[in-house]
């Protein structure tokens, strides 16, 4: 008898899979840029400073669009000191991190990089000490054609051609008493509206995301969505969400409902900004950018962020991910894949280092840490539609989340290849479950491969002598019989099936 059901139907779609949900972060902090992926002189770096074995690592990993260049950064920066010959850039203090920004790595740079990384450029403007002009200064610099001083300016930096970035950030956490320039809801919602028509006239193509509040414990939020989107409804495109999560009770299963508040935190969000869509009779719908997610809570920041002699870049935020951390990520994937229909894009913060699946070690070694996992595994697999799932399943009482399934799951079907794929995690901490799920509407299915994360030891990570210490491995407990598939999941285990017709 099965502990779990599950069923799915071939015509009750969620929605398409929109590949910017497989996105990351690049920020100037920490070393995620100098010595993560951008070290001249290291063996592997080519001629531009890039980190080869860095890009082989991304590359794998799949991230699909990147936001840059912040994060915090971002509200103090100004491009044009990151772009033009290198010797003539400025080094400046950085106050959202207290380090010094040499600026060797700017905007050109990173849409070289992206190009070489084969993923997409998500750039974010600086609303914190500048504002509109700034923006559409920076938006022309890279989009517009030619003929214009900051255009032909692009082009003497050796790109004639525009870059075409087509998704733009409108500041960050613009709410947030850390953030340089803090705004109150009103005077955000006015200059992002201001901001993004501006930006919308040099170039109708492009996508804008407003800042939501900074997390869904600030006591902002709801009211900030609000009044922001009151103000910049019709010109934005996407409210970003952050999170991040932790594990404060140092219980597996208390950290795993995590995957529960997030989806309420999207469920909550999207109703504030659909009571904005009512109020303002509009027709179209606001999307959500959940722009900065993660776990996070071993590598905090110091309380003072000042740091002795304005270092550049220390080491900050390196957090060491273990086994419970990758279950937590497979988890967070199937919450935003089953809300497809409205999350369209999505960050993995951050990339390299700074609370990374990749980490590097200056002038040595880069390695897969445990969240890199499923987060390539999703990325490579979740292809077409999401389909609804509906689950019947076993549960638990928890602190953080209330009554929880033990299981959660999302299935994705690509009709070109002919496949459906399952994503499920067991957070059953003792036992075993056994899964029972019904696909209706498919042809005979056949088994397919199948993955899964899971170890004795919860608190294994990856490191520079033992980098493969967790890892998925092949996972054969399951059987495909006409349209059902029985499985049996380990305790704490995260497992990807995939299924041809």
């Amino acid at each position: 008898m099965s502990n779990v059901e599950i069923v799915i139907d071939a015509d009750f779609i969620v929605s398409q899979v929109d590949r910017r949900l497989f996105g990351s972060f690049v920020e100037h902090l920490g070393r995620c840029v100098y010595t993560g992926i951008f070290e001249p002189g290291h063996p592997t770096a080519d001629a531009r400073g890039f980190r080869r074995d860095v890009l082989e690592l991304v590359r794998e990993l799949g991230p699909t669009i990147i936001r840059y260049p912040g994060g915090n950064f971002m509200s103090g920066y100004r491009w044009e000191d990151g772009v033009g010959p290198v010797s003539e850039r400025p080094r400046q203090l950085d106050l959202a991190w207290f380090t010094t920004e040499p600026n060797t790595f700017g905007t050109n740079e990173f849409i070289d990089w992206c190009k070489l990384a084969g993923t997409e450029p998500m750039l974010g403007v600086n609303l914190g000490t500048r504002g509109p002009d700034e923006a559409r200064a920076y938006l022309e610099y890279c989009n517009h054609p030619g003929g214009t001083a900051l255009s032909d300016l692009r082009a003497t930096h050796g790109y004639k051609d525009p870059h075409a970035v087509k998704f733009w950030c409108l500041g960050n956490e613009m709410d947030g008493p850390w953030q340089i320039g803090q705004k109150t809801a009103t005077e955000y919602g006015r200059i992002a509206k201001s901001t993004a028509t501006l930006m919308k006239w040099v170039d109708p193509t492009i996508e804008v995301s407003a800042c939501g509040s900074s997390e869904p414990f600030m006591p902002t939020f709801g009211e900030w969505e609000y009044e922001v989107l009151n103000h910049a409804y019709e010109v934005a495109d996407f409210v970003s969400l952050h999170m991040y999560y932790k594990n404060p009770y140092k219980d597996v299963q208390e950290f795993l409902a995590s995957a529960d508040i997030m989806d309420r935190y999207i469920q909550d969000t999207l109703a504030v900004c659909d009571a904005v869509r009512a109020k303002h009779r509009a027709a179209k719908r606001i999307m959500l950018s959940f722009d900065e997610w993660n776990v996070w809570y071993k590598a905090r920041e110091p309380r003072d962020r000042a740091l002795p002699g304005w270092p550049e870049a220390p080491r900050l935020l390196e957090e060491i991910y273990d086994l419970q951390d990758a279950l937590m990520v497979g988890g967070a994937l199937i919450t935003l894949l089953n809300h497809a229909d409205r999350v369209k894009s999505a960050c993995l913060a951050q990339l390299v280092n700074v609370i990374g699946p990749i980490f590097t070690e200056p002038g040595g070694a880069a390695w897969r840490q445990t969240i890199f996992h499923p987060f390539k595994l999703v990325a490579q697999n979740a292809r077409g539609t999401v389909l609804r799932t509906k689950i019947q399943s076993t549960q638990v009482e928890t602190r953080t989340a209330g009554l929880i399934d033990h299981v959660i799951a999302t299935a994705v079907h690509d009709a070109d290849r002919k496949t459906v794929v399952l994503f499920m995690l067991n957070r059953e901490t003792s036992k075993p479950l056994e899964v029972s799920v019904a696909l209706r509407g498919f042809p005979a299915l056949t088994r397919g491969n199948g993955l899964q994360i899971f170890g004795d030891d919860l608190l294994a990570t990856n490191t520079l002598k033992t980098p493969n210490a967790v890892q998925p491995a092949p996972y054969e407990d399951f059987t495909v019989k006409g349209d059902a598939v029985l499985a049996s999941l380990r305790p704490l285990s995260w497992a990807m099936l995939t299924l041809s017709y």
